[in-house]
């Protein structure tokens, strides 16, 4: 039986000795996708910050593809097969697309190298007409591209999205939405989307994960809790997207 993509248990962490994360316990299995939805503030972004390094872990385990993780700075997690797009998307201001995708080129020991910048123009054509840009001269959906292209220039296993659609036009967000339903079907990359369209997130993976105040509060299919408004709108507000 395949070990997990990610498997992370009893995880107590936030930042410096504020709590954030109240014993959260998440596994994704090679090749799924879960989307992590939930209010503002509730503990999304930490826990993928936590996955990554970037927050103070107080107890836990994390483990990615069987290998234990938790005591690896962040640059040693992304070599095991973990890629890792921030909120910000965090694009190199002065350096061009191609520039900003080779300098993250990398592939985790023993995996295939499957991303290159010709591959990412391909999933993405409308880098490849900025191939040249900087990327302080790109729109906001550009940069998000770019960033997501970055990460797959590490060749990871599985992908930590933090609301990759945030402040973007309608149809940018299809072009996204489709760009991520072809790293989840053809490329058999696992993802987990923190994702605050709830319409999105439910569209996207079969399994869907709420946080609230820090700890998960469901953890089952999407299609049921999507048929359930009155259980929806509870977990997550009204007007979620």
């Amino acid at each position: 039986m395949a070990e997990p993509a990610i498997d992370a248990r009893g995880l107590v962490a936030g930042y410096g000795e504020t709590v954030v994360l109240e014993d959260v316990s998440l596994a994704l299995a090679q090749g799924e996708s879960v989307s992590l939805i939930g209010r503002n503030g509730v503990g999304k972004s930490t826990l993928l910050a936590t996955l990554m390094g970037q927050t103070s872990l107080h107890r836990g385990t994390i483990r990615s593809g069987g290998r234990a993780i938790e005591g690896l700075a962040t640059h040693r997690r992304a070599r095991t097969g973990l890629g890792y797009v921030p909120q910000e998307r965090e694009v190199f201001p002065s350096l061009t697309v191609v520039e900003n995708l080779e300098v993250a080129a990398r592939a985790a020991p023993g995996a295939p190298r499957r991303w290159n910048a010709a591959a990412v123009f391909e999933l993405f054509p409308q880098l490849a007409e900025r191939r040249a840009h900087r990327g302080n001269h790109l729109s906001g959906g550009e940069q998000q591209m770019l960033a997501i292209g970055r990460a797959l220039m590490g060749n990871p296993q599985v992908l930590l999205m933090d609301e990759p659609t945030e402040g973007l036009a309608p149809v940018i967000v299809a072009q996204l939405t489709a760009a991520l339903r072809r790293l989840r079907d053809a490329e058999r990359l696992a993802i987990l989307l923190v994702e605050q369209n709830t319409r999105v997130a439910l569209g996207f993976s079969p399994r869907v994960v709420v946080m609230n105040r820090g700890r998960i509060v469901y953890d089952g299919p999407g299609e049921a809790l999507a048929a359930d408004r009155t259980r929806l709108d509870a977990l997550i507000g009204v007007g979620g997207g």
